[in-house]
């Protein structure tokens, strides 16, 4: 009778997995042409009874690597199985793939696992990731500013202040001033209400020109 394929087993079926492993210990260290092992696929599949008799059952080392590098905590997208591979099995959460990206980077990379990323920012003592650390810029952007209408957000020279008092509203000025000088101002909610205030404004300003155009007709 032939032996059954144990990685198909780390997927679906563990149990049958741990009876085979029992019966053939040696095949618990074992890894495929690419470096990809039982320890790797336990950790992908969320099977945390199988990763636990890996480790301390079979002796397997919770370092293992695969072709590129990577331990069984580049793989994983459970926070238990993070929390068990870290706080239990005691793997090496700072390793550095041959890219030379830590587990966390590389899932930040990939947009993979943020709860799995955020935790080992937490261990490694990070700061939690900001969305502003996304090469696009911040999310939820306040949409483009009509070409009718011009904002200036920081510092102007006189001649500027003097020349825009009479074109925009003193009152939507102080609000964009108010919001610019924040500290919070890449916040999500600080970005809303700009939003908020740009979208008032364009109703304004189309308002009063459809007033403009209206008494330039009757007139």
């Amino acid at each position: 009778m032939a032996q059954p394929n144990p990685y198909l087993l780390a997927s679906d079926n563990p149990a049958a997995l741990l009876e085979l492993l029992r019966s053939s210990p040696a095949i618990a260290s074992c890894q495929d042409e690419h470096g990809y092992s039982l320890l790797h696929a336990a950790a992908s599949y969320g099977h945390l009874d199988l990763l636990r008799a890996l480790v301390k059952e079979f002796n397997v080392n919770v370092n293992l690597l695969d072709e590129d590098g990577e331990t069984c905590l580049f793989v994983v997208e459970e926070l238990k199985i993070a929390r068990c591979l870290v706080e239990e099995l005691g793997v090496d959460y700072k390793k550095m793939n041959f890219e030379g990206f830590k587990a966390h980077e590389k899932m930040e990379a990939d947009d993979e696992n943020p709860k799995v990323s955020a935790y080992l920012r937490e261990v490694i003592g990070l700061p939690a990731a900001s969305s502003t650390d996304s090469p696009d810029g911040p999310l939820n952007a306040p949409p483009p500013i009509p070409g009718n209408m011009q904002v200036n957000i920081g510092t102007m020279s006189e001649q500027e202040a003097a020349a825009g008092e009479a074109e925009v509203d003193p009152e939507f000025k102080r609000r964009i001033d108010e919001l610019a000088a924040r500290d919070d101002f890449e916040s999500e909610a600080t970005q809303n209400q700009l939003r908020e205030l740009v979208m008032e404004a364009i109703a304004s300003s189309t308002m009063d020109a459809s007033g403009r155009e209206s008494r330039q007709r009757t007139e």
